[in-house]
């Protein structure tokens, strides 16, 4: 018998306990916050639906969020009575398969994450001229669409869906600064061309063979193209403000195209074929502002296990960092 258990089982049924309060699951949740509260956050309380909530009754709010729930439709926005004052609605970790069509009447709204549902399509966001950050990560998108009238997007992510193509949907997209695509299909670098803002672009985990496409991102700070299939470092000429490049789990048997990127503090290489020191000397050596190296898992340090790190002081002495050690 559990002790600890307020529920008694008999021929395979559930008898519930007659002493135990049972309390209806969303509708109490609200009742604690005050009427004219601005932001309510209710995570992890296996709330089924929005309705119940009766967030209709908070006229000052601004931020809404409900991570990690059960919620399987936002249909129920339809009934807040102060839209055009909330600035977040936040739906992460939920299970919503469709983004309805209801968010097109927050005008003002700047946050949307719909973050690991079950969504399939971009869709209903025409209305959200002010919409600064849109995270759809872990869904089901196949397609970059619908997103021109997102012009003041900043930060896009959508890692973790069955997107195979960059599409030209995101040359709308003037003022992003920051573009996640890990985890996805993508064969192709291409359509940036507009994106002369972006200072962050990670493409990690996708199906990318060559670099390329990339000459009017003038303005990228960091660069995250681990685990693809790219043998050759190139494109990266006007990429002059470039801080990290991650090139972790490719296929480049020797550096390229780095000499010139004198702001260049990170550079991870770990699990390539890179062997030649004389190689890494002459495109690092003159980055006076490179702080930290990752080259374990290549030949240059497979083959010299000893004296790899040595001989990396010697050749970069700028270097603080050689493989997470000091």
């Amino acid at each position: 018998e559990n002790k600890g258990d307020n529920n008694f089982s008999f021929a395979g049924s559930v008898i519930p306990d007659p002493h135990i309060d049972l309390i209806e699951a969303d509708k109490d949740l609200t009742a604690d916050y005050p009427l004219d509260s601005e932001y309510i956050q209710l995570i992890h309380l296996k709330i089924r639906l929005l309705e119940d909530l009766h967030l209709e009754k908070f006229e000052k709010l601004i931020s809404i969020c409900l991570r990690q729930n059960l919620i399987d439709t936002m249909a129920p926005l339809k009934y807040l009575k102060n839209k055009e004052k909330i600035e977040e609605l936040d739906f992460y970790d939920n299970r919503i398969n469709h983004i309805s069509k209801h968010i097109n009447e927050f005008p003002n709204l700047k946050i949307l994450d719909l973050s690991f549902n079950k969504i399939k399509h971009i869709k209903n966001l025409k209305n959200l001229e002010n919409l600064e950050n849109l995270y759809l990560v872990q869904n089901k998108i196949e397609t970059i669409e619908n997103l021109e009238k997102l012009i003041k997007l900043t930060s896009l992510e959508l890692g973790g869906n069955k997107i195979k193509k960059i599409s030209e949907n995101l040359n709308y997209l003037t003022n992003l600064q920051e573009l996640w695509l890990g985890k996805n299909r993508i064969y192709e670098l291409e359509n940036l061309d507009n994106l002369r803002n972006l200072k962050i672009l990670s493409i990690q985990a996708n199906r990318i063979t060559k670099l390329k496409n990339l000459s009017k991102l003038i303005n990228l700070e960091e660069l995250y193209i681990s685990n693809n299939g790219i043998e050759t470092l190139e494109g990266l000429e006007n990429c002059e403000k470039l801080t990290i490049i991650d090139i972790t789990s490719n296929k480049i048997k020797k550096l390229s195209c780095l000499s010139h990127l004198i702001n260049l503090t990170d550079l991870w290489c770990s699990y390539n074929y890179i062997s030649d020191f004389k190689n890494v000397e002459q495109e690092l050596q003159k980055l006076p502002n490179l702080e930290c190296v990752y080259f374990e898992h290549n030949p240059l340090q497979t083959d010299n296990p000893t004296s790899y790190r040595r001989k990396l002081k010697i050749i970069i002495p700028q270097l603080k960092k050689i493989d997470a050690t000091f």
